[in-house]
């Protein structure tokens, strides 16, 4: 019999007990899973919990971070309808963390990833005093550079994690196991931004497994601060001012390197 790991939102605040919550996590779950991605099993759900299978934990080795590239490289190839696609057979709302997510579909990453995945989150940052007014400008300037199409390219939708950073990427004695998704139709390279952002180990080697799986497209690096605006405006949303200069530099640092 498995162990199990249960999770409530009893006591825990907003979304408190919205009857999609869980039911998100375990779609987007089994819909990473279908891609082959290494995640979480999911052993019951209701509008109250999620029972997933207990995972024990290992140091990070390099063996395994770059199987895990190299999975996160298959999963993203599986792909999504459109961009902001939920999970096939899901339509109830979607989350990242405890904030709401769209699922509007677009088919240009760039208007999608502008006014669905920045834009939402600016004016709670601003209400909260997370984030200036010279700050907002600048991220406005930007998600309005994003979606004309700058950084548009010809890769498909993937069909990404969505809120992959390192306290989701779980290391156990069998290899990386994914937890807590905000899985959605998105571009591969916010995954992997999401990854630098806050400091996954061996993210070095997770990427040379990634690309001998799947070639980045040439100039990835150099989008990185692009891809990295939508955790930083859900974070400046929540959890403080420093997000909120964070994403006025990452901001300012996309229009520069475009002038």
């Amino acid at each position: 019999m498995s162990r199990v790991f249960r999770k409530t939102l009893r006591g825990s605040g907003p979304p408190g007990g919205h009857p999609d919550f869980f039911a998100a996590e375990a779609a987007g779950l089994r819909w990473l899973a279908d891609a082959g991605a290494p995640v979480a099993k999911v052993l019951a759900v209701s509008e109250d919990v999620i029972e997933l299978e207990r995972l024990d934990t290992a140091r990070p080795d390099r063996d395994a971070a770059r199987a895990f590239g190299a999975a996160l490289a298959r999963m993203h190839d599986a792909g999504a309808p459109r961009f902001g696609s939920p999970p096939t057979g899901f339509d109830g709302q979607l989350f990242i963390g405890r904030r709401p997510l769209s699922s509007v579909e677009y088919d240009s990453w760039g208007e999608f990833y502008a006014r669905e995945r920045v834009e939402p989150y600016m004016r709670p940052a601003r209400e909260a005093g997370n984030l200036t007014a010279a700050d907002s400008d600048a991220v406005h300037a930007v998600c309005e550079l994003v979606a004309n199409g700058a950084f548009d390219d010809d890769e498909p939708a993937a069909r990404i994690h969505g809120d992959l950073w390192n306290g989701n990427v779980m290391w156990t004695p069998s290899g990386v196991v994914l937890i807590d998704p905000a899985a959605h139709g998105g571009h591969r390279e916010t995954d992997l931004a999401m990854l630098a952002l806050f400091g996954c180990p061996l993210l070095d080697e997770i990427i040379v497994g990634y690309q001998e799986a799947h070639a980045l497209a040439p100039g990835w690096e150099g989008r990185v601060e692009v891809h990295q605006l939508h955790p930083l405006a859900v974070h400046a949303a929540g959890h403080g001012p420093g997000y909120g200069t964070a994403l006025g530099r990452a901001a300012r640092s996309v229009l520069d390197a475009r002038e």
